[in-house]
């Protein structure tokens, strides 16, 4: 049986419609804002959502993602937490649910029970931004076992490793556009022609960009070299814990804005 994400890729193919990942950090500024934010992010036109699990050391992250985590962490936010989050949202929600979160998070809580929890609560897939393409053996196992879909990552840099990370790829392929942390980036300086012909020499399953998209001109530019785009760091500066409803109208506003420019 498919994963929601292979279903949901296969269905936005089929209409000949661009991808919008999004993500939100766990927890910043509270449980209840964050699932208000996935809601309002789906009923704008995102497709995927990327919920961050909140990590003391985030390597990955640029200062927005890592202040968001900071944030949350000050008000306990935490694995269990965020996992009771996720089956309050599978109430009122079907679309696909990812957990980016660090390989350490993982092995402290068991990888067994890790894997258990994700399908008890609804989650459809990882994305373990720390954990080198060599060792998703640590995982591929247990995951499979469970029916969640770990994303594989590849950058402009992963030089003769992007065939082998590329050709195994699941769900879909995450393709980092520049070296570096996330954030918002006013340009994309990597040559995506040159990523991008290497990349669907060898991708069987669709292929995002991620890491510095932040605006619908970037959005359009984009969705000429991929099959969608994943946008993190715009929507995490966004909120707001004093004014909730304002800020979640604003991720929604930036939501329908990406939606519209992958749609023209």
């Amino acid at each position: 049986m498919k994963n929601k994400i292979e279903i949901c890729l296969d269905n936005l193919k089929a209409q000949n419609k661009k991808a919008l990942i999004t993500y939100i950090t766990a927890g910043c500024g509270g449980y209840e804002q964050t699932e208000e934010a996935v809601l309002a992010m789906e009923k704008a036109g995102a497709d995927l959502i990327e919920i961050g699990v909140p990590f003391s050391d985030p390597i990955a992250e640029g200062p927005v993602i890592q202040q968001a985590s900071l944030k949350a962490l000050n008000r306990n936010t935490t694995l269990v937490g965020t996992f009771e989050m996720v089956k309050k949202l599978r109430e009122k929600t079907e679309m696909p649910l990812l957990l980016m979160l660090y390989i350490n998070t993982i092995f402290r809580f068991g990888t067994e029970k890790f894997f258990a929890c994700c399908k008890d609560a609804g989650i459809d897939g990882v994305i373990v931004p720390d954990l080198p393409y060599e060792e998703y053996d640590e995982i591929n196992g247990t995951a499979e076992k469970y029916g969640i879909i770990p994303i594989s990552l590849v950058t402009p840099v992963s030089f003769e490793r992007t065939g082998k990370i590329a050709s195994q790829a699941k769900g879909f392929l995450y393709c980092v556009s520049s070296t570096g942390v996330t954030g918002v980036r006013d340009n994309l300086n990597t040559n995506l022609t040159g990523f991008f012909d290497t990349v669907k020499e060898y991708s069987k399953v669709p292929n995002m960009l991620g890491f510095g998209i932040s605006k619908p001109e970037q959005a359009r530019e984009i969705k000429t070299y991929a099959d969608g785009i994943i946008v993190g760091s715009a929507v995490v500066r966004l909120i707001d814990e004093d004014d909730r409803a304002g800020s979640t109208a604003k991720i929604a506003e930036l939501t329908a804005s990406l939606r519209a420019a992958l749609d023209e």
